[in-house]
């Protein structure tokens, strides 16, 4: 049993890197959108094009937008947060669980 507790731990591991990674490009969209930077730059495509999906379906769903402040990066961080917390924990308590 402990190569399933084995592939849990790797499971939480690279899900917790990989919702740390998407964070920083959220806050990097934002301080973009602080500066008004080249749109046809490929990093900052890059970023938009990663970032939009999500960023979209929050705006589309919530009254995101107060006082003409975007705030729906904040809600997506909240939500990864969330989910590092709450799904990476409980993978590693179930991983612990089968070792």
């Amino acid at each position: 049993m402990f190569i399933l507790g084995n592939f849990f731990q790797a499971v939480a591991v690279v899900l917790d890197y990989a919702l740390q990674i998407y964070m920083w490009i959220i806050i990097a969209r934002a301080v973009l959108s602080w500066v008004n930077p080249d749109p046809y730059n490929n990093i900052v495509r890059f970023i938009n094009n990663i970032t939009d999906p999500v960023l979209y379906q929050i705006r589309k769903r919530l009254p995101v937008y107060f006082g003409g402040i975007d705030i729906s990066p904040i809600v997506a961080m909240l939500a990864i947060i969330f989910l590092q917390t709450f799904v990476v924990g409980s993978l590693h308590r179930l991983a612990t669980s089968f070792l």
